[in-house]
């Protein structure tokens, strides 16, 4: 086995180690021998720590783009995104080459002689660790895939190639094959949380047994109730009605394993600022316990452009400003601190404007984890309000009309007409058309939004608030509803939301659209539960389907008694102009043609 010192620049960035090896001079073009990787300790790390930079998948702040496809964001930038259907291979994970490294790493290790037992059990954990969170990237995606154990396959000429082809496994077999490697590993995986959440530990492998498992009861359970199931005859595709119940029990005991263990928690540093603390708990490293394993970024080196390319105008610190921003659908979805409807009120019964005397006074009272997430017209950011106004309106004929400008241009009268910030309906670059700017992962570091420096911003991979609604949600589907209440009502004590009195399914679905906004659980969620082809149903102009934007502007009219007040207007982004449209093909990745070639083993999933 041959590997690559390239491997090593990652080390630099998630280990601290305090003693240097000869290895980390040689020049990047250097092949290592075996003998010389598994012959250093130092080494050894450097190639697990390479392992650990390759497994961003999904929705991450490494690409905002990707938060735009659902209905979360929008493109601000440049022209329309004509996109209405889903890519057959989007987000598709499948990368056997990261599997056979892991494999031949898991050998090195077992056969090293320069580490101690302790080490050489948690680098294992670990390595076994990321393999199942590959291979769950891959079943959430396409179903069963082959399993091929520890095996490292050394093809030598005439060979039997077949020996190299596994088929497919079951779906339900590959979840639970990451259940059964978390649960082997637990205990050999650190206890103690890991600096920056940047490590797996033994709360990292449970989150991953519980998730695979409300997962794998989720499919079992939805994809049973509808009309026409989505399966293969091997069941590659597809998991029995049977088993829900067993994986639900699964997800319910490793997640309260995690609850009790009393490493994390929901925090709660600022009970007095509830969104404050929303913000802090998931975007700020220092102190937190509440995430539990997490892509960490360091500079230098390793920086990631999110902050750069989303931060407000009037906060910029370089070019780059506004790429994307959150839309009034995913808004609208966080309730009031005491009520449930969550709509902001732009006109009343009658069709007239409600009139506010700030932008800000429109979401008063929301659920403080809206302020956490996403900066609407008005609120901070950084000590300074983000001015959102795409306008003035005055009453001309009887009616009121619209006055727009350039960004940061003022009338005659020193009045602001449309902000540097937006939201505008042109093409125009940097400048926001939505109406909001995300919040969540936004770095409130100095220079952080410069090309120069960028962000250390961390992306949560698993947190407590997750662990405590998987055992809501699976609570819930085993009928233990007071259990469930109990759990979903944790969270939302924390939020500072009333409670609630009962709980169904629905309730879980917007708990957890709320709580794990733009943390790369929506797309799933609605694919495991069956929901994703009813809510993007591709039809013109439906609430939820179609992106929707909600802009500000001042009434200026002198002597009219709403004078200097603020109106709102609901607009379809024109960015977005094509509702979203989920197929039944979507719910699994098409699996390649060129994989079915060298590998005739496998067979191609529903709809191909």
């Amino acid at each position: 086995m041959k590997i690559r010192n390239i491997f090593m620049a990652l080390a630099i960035m998630l280990f601290s180690f305090s003693s240097c090896s000869d290895f980390l001079d040689r020049d990047p073009d250097t092949i290592l021998s075996e003998d010389e990787v598994f012959g250093d300790a130092i080494m050894i790390k450097s190639v697990l720590s390479n392992f650990y930079g390759r497994i961003t998948w999904g929705q991450h702040i490494d690409d905002t783009y990707l938060y735009t496809i659902l209905d979360e964001a929008s493109k601000s930038d440049g022209g329309p995104d004509n996109r209405q259907e889903f890519e057959n291979d989007r987000w598709r994970v499948y990368d056997y080459t990261l599997l056979r490294n892991l494999n031949q790493f898991l050998k090195g290790v077992r056969a090293s002689t320069v580490l101690d037992d302790k080490t050489r059990d948690q680098l294992e954990g670990e390595a076994r660790f990321i393999r199942a969170w590959l291979y769950f990237n891959m079943v959430r995606g396409m179903g069963g895939m082959p399993i091929v154990g520890d095996e490292v396959f050394d093809y030598t000429p005439g060979m039997d190639i077949t020996t190299m082809q596994y088929p497919r496994s079951t779906e339900a077999d590959l979840y639970e094959y990451i259940i059964s490697e978390c649960e082997a590993i637990k205990n050999i995986l650190p206890t103690e949380p890991s600096v920056n959440a940047a490590r797996a530990t033994k709360w990292a492998a449970l989150m991953l047994k519980a998730r695979a498992a409300v997962y794998a009861g989720s499919i079992a359970n939805y994809n049973n109730k509808m009309s026409a199931p989505i399966q293969t005859p091997g069941g590659e595709v597809g998991i029995p009605a049977n088993l829900a119940k067993g994986f639900y029990e699964t997800a319910l005991l490793a997640a309260e394993e995690v609850i009790n263990s009393g490493q994390y928690e929901l925090q709660l540093s600022k009970p007095d600022d509830r969104g404050r603390n929303f913000y802090e708990a998931l975007s700020v490293k220092e102190n937190n316990k509440e995430v539990i394993w997490a892509r960490d970024y360091k500079y230098p080196g390793q920086t990631n452009g999110f902050t750069q390319a989303n931060i407000p105008p009037s906060h910029a610190e370089d070019i780059d400003r506004a790429y994307a921003g959150p839309i009034l659908n995913l808004v609208e979805d966080f309730e009031y601190i005491d009520d449930r409807d969550g709509q902001i009120r732009i006109k009343d019964a009658a069709g007239n404007y409600v009139y506010y005397n700030n932008p800000e006074d429109a979401f008063a009272n929301k659920d403080p984890r809206l302020w956490g997430s996403i900066i609407y017209p008005g609120a901070d950011f950084k000590g300074s309000p983000v001015v959102l106004q795409a306008g003035q309106k005055y009453w001309e004929n009887n009616e009121w009309k619209t006055l727009t400008s350039d960004p940061g241009r003022r009338d005659a009268n020193d009045i602001l007409i449309t902000s540097v910030n937006g939201p505008n309906m042109t093409n125009d670059q940097f400048i926001n058309k939505s109406g909001f700017f995300f919040r969540k992962f936004l770095d409130e570091t100095p220079s952080a939004s410069t090309r120069g420096r960028r962000s250390e911003m961390w992306f949560p991979r698993f947190r407590f608030a997750e662990a405590v609604l998987i055992a809501a949600e699976a609570s819930l589907e085993l009928g233990e509803s007071g259990k469930a209440l109990n759990y979903i009502n944790m969270v939302r004590g924390r939020a500072g939301i009333q409670n609630l009195e009962s709980i169904t399914f629905d309730d879980i679905v917007r708990e957890r659209r709320t709580e794990f906004a733009f943390e790369d659980h929506r797309y799933w969620d609605l694919k495991r539960w069956r929901l994703a082809h009813t809510v993007w149903n591709g039809i013109q102009d439906d609430p939820k389907a179609q992106q929707w934007g909600l802009f500000p502007y001042l009434i200026n009219q002198p002597g009219n008694e709403n004078h200097a007040k603020w109106v709102f207007e609901k607009v379809k982004i024109h960015m977005s102009p094509y509702p979203r449209y989920f197929q039944m093909r979507n719910y699994y990745n098409f699996i390649d043609q060129g994989w079915i070639n060298n590998n005739p083993k496998l067979v191609k999933n529903p709809y191909q």
